[in-house]
């Protein structure tokens, strides 16, 4: 399937009309630039009547302006989805969606249009989402126009050379007239990432925008969207499997298992002070040659079907501490340090409560 462009015409189908934009700097700079509840999202199973895949589940998520989030998890746990569901490419089943703390449900080619200026996506795939028979004038030529104004001549030219520039594409005459094929993963990334930001939005969705790169220059272009997000003050969702950049590039970082956020909070304490079994069983899937027996207390099996999910707590199945509670009650996210929460039952105060720990399966 094609990727599609942000500054292409396409409206995908909503619930309810667009809430008119506020104004730039009505909301205070810590509220949340964009910010989403109960976010879901269910396919239909051709074939299956009434059934559907329950690809994202009830998701709460907030980012603020100046801030990095990153949504972490194994392939098929519904990150992209969310990716998508807050650009508004596709509709959401149910949950809310707001802009500065205003309903942002479009409908209509103007009102999607105007949501793009401020929300933009970078795809996973830097080649499959530029047009291979058009130059990269062209392809940042039509963004920088819709968003910008019908710009020509020598102001379009100024105005695309302007955004290479910010991705560190120059001396631009270098990359201007190339084609997609012509340039490296690396380039055909910036150029991606170019053409988000000629709309001068507020908010990046980055899909996975490193896992299709080469390794040695992976970390050049996350110190390029660092380098975005402080110079420019944007709010960055990174979306990514590897939790290791999550506690490089971002400043919180919220882990996903089969549609649901089982664990949330600042990305160093997610990352060396885990809480979540799968969240632990994550981080201890790097192999480790002094401890290699950790792989025989690993998670068994795979993930549960999303077309069935499994009762309770989704994770359950492959959970080395599970109790009754967790196969038959779902948990909610429990709050277990500022800042800091966990969808487990091990940190409530139930008596039948799972015996979580970092070791041993205590606590």
């Amino acid at each position: 399937m094609s990727t599609p462009a942000l500054g292409a015409a396409a409206v995908p189908p909503s619930a309810a009309p667009a809430s008119p934009a506020p104004d730039d700097g009505a909301a205070p700079d810590e509220s949340p630039v964009l910010r989403a509840t109960g976010l879901t999202r269910h396919f239909p199973v051709r074939g299956r009547r009434a059934a559907v895949v329950h690809a994202v589940d009830g998701v709460d998520l907030e980012i603020h302006r100046g801030e990095v989030v990153a949504l972490v998890g194994e392939s098929g746990s519904g990150k992209s989805t969310v990716a998508r569901l807050l650009a508004q490419l596709m509709p959401r089943t149910a949950g809310g969606l707001e802009l500065h703390g205003r309903d942002a449900t479009v409908r209509g080619r103007r009102a999607f249009r105007a949501y793009c200026r401020r929300v933009q996506m970078i795809f996973q795939d830097p080649f499959g989402s530029l047009n291979p028979v058009h130059t990269v004038r062209y392809t940042l030529s039509r963004s920088v126009r819709i968003h910008q104004g019908r710009l020509r001549g020598a102001e379009l030219d100024a105005a695309i050379r302007r955004v290479l520039e910010r991705v560190h594409l120059s001396p631009t005459d270098r990359y201007i007239d190339k084609f997609p094929h012509e340039l490296s993963g690396g380039q055909r990334q910036r150029v991606a990432i170019a053409r988000a930001l000629a709309a001068d939005p507020e908010v990046l969705l980055a899909d996975e925008p490193i896992s299709m790169l080469d390794v040695s220059i992976r970390l050049g272009i996350l110190n390029l969207l660092q380098d975005l997000r402080d110079r420019l003050d944007i709010a960055i969702l990174y979306i990514t499997h590897d939790i290791a950049s999550a506690r490089y590039f971002a400043d919180r970082t919220a882990v996903m298992y089969a549609g649901r956020v089982v664990e949330s909070g600042d990305s160093e304490s997610v990352t060396q002070d885990p809480k979540h079994p799968y969240t632990q069983l994550l981080i201890g899937s790097a192999p480790d040659p002094d401890d290699l027996a950790a792989r025989a207390r690993g998670a068994r099996g795979e993930a549960p079907s999303l077309v069935d999910p499994p009762a309770g707590c989704r994770f359950n199945p492959r959970c080395p501490v599970a109790a009754d509670v967790c196969r038959t009650e779902t948990p909610a996210l429990i709050e277990v340090a500022e800042g800091r929460r966990v969808a487990c039952w091990g940190y409530s105060d139930r008596p039948d409560r799972p015996r979580v720990g970092d070791e041993g399966g205590t606590r």
